[in-house]
Parts: C-alpha cells; structure tokens; sequence
C-alpha cells in the first residue's frame, strides 16, 4: 500500500468513527429523552388521579351554582315585571296630582289676587 491508500482508508475510518460518535450522541439524547417523557407521564398520571378526586365536588357545585343563577335570573325578571307595573300604576297618579295641584293653585291666585289672568305685575 502506498501513501494515498493510506489516505483514503484513514480518510474512510474516521467519517465512520464520526458517524458513530454522531450516532451514540443522538442515542443518547433519545435515552434522555424518553427518561424525561416517562418521568413527565407519571406526573400527568398523577394530577390525572388529583383531577378526578377533584372533579365530582367540582361538577356539583357548579350544578348548584347553575341553579342559583337561573333563581337570581328568575327574580330579576319578576322584579323587573313588578316594577314595571309599579311604574304604569304610579305615573298616572302622579299626572293627575299634579294636573290637580296646578289648577289648585291658579284657582287659590285668582281668589288672593282677584284676578283672572295667571301672569306676575
């Protein structure tokens, strides 16, 4: 063999040396990897269990919930309506108080002044 076989073959031997060194690297990157991925899936696991003792107190108070929001809904709506009543009941009254008030007190001035017209001199 002479000097440029022993080029080609060192030259060979070496990009085979760094293939498997770039192989036993990404190997060992999956190994740490998967360690992590299974420490991470015990974690899930467990706030899965956590969630689960948790989910049932939690799904009836939201129930309870749901029926005291339809209960404050339901009175706000007939308290609405009552008002609402109220209001055409009340306003009338009011009119007509004042329609009377009115013609009260122009009345008392024409008696106090003896006058017939409602204007200030």
């Amino acid at each position: 063999m002479n000097g440029t076989q022993y080029g080609g073959l060192i030259l060979d031997v070496l990009a085979g040396l760094g293939a498997l060194l770039v192989g036993l690297g990404i190997l060992l990157a999956g190994l740490a990897l998967a360690k992590t991925l299974s420490r991470l899936r015990e974690t899930l696991d467990g706030l899965d269990r956590q969630l689960d003792s948790v989910g049932t107190p939690a799904r009836s108070a939201l129930g309870h919930v749901d029926g005291v929001t339809k209960s404050l809904e339901h009175t706000a709506g007939t308290i609405s309506r009552t008002v609402d009543l109220t209001r055409s009941a009340v306003v009338p009254s009011i009119v007509n108080v004042g329609a009377t008030l009115s013609g009260v007190t122009a009345g008392l001035r024409r008696l106090v002044t003896g006058k017939n017209r409602t204007s200030k001199e």
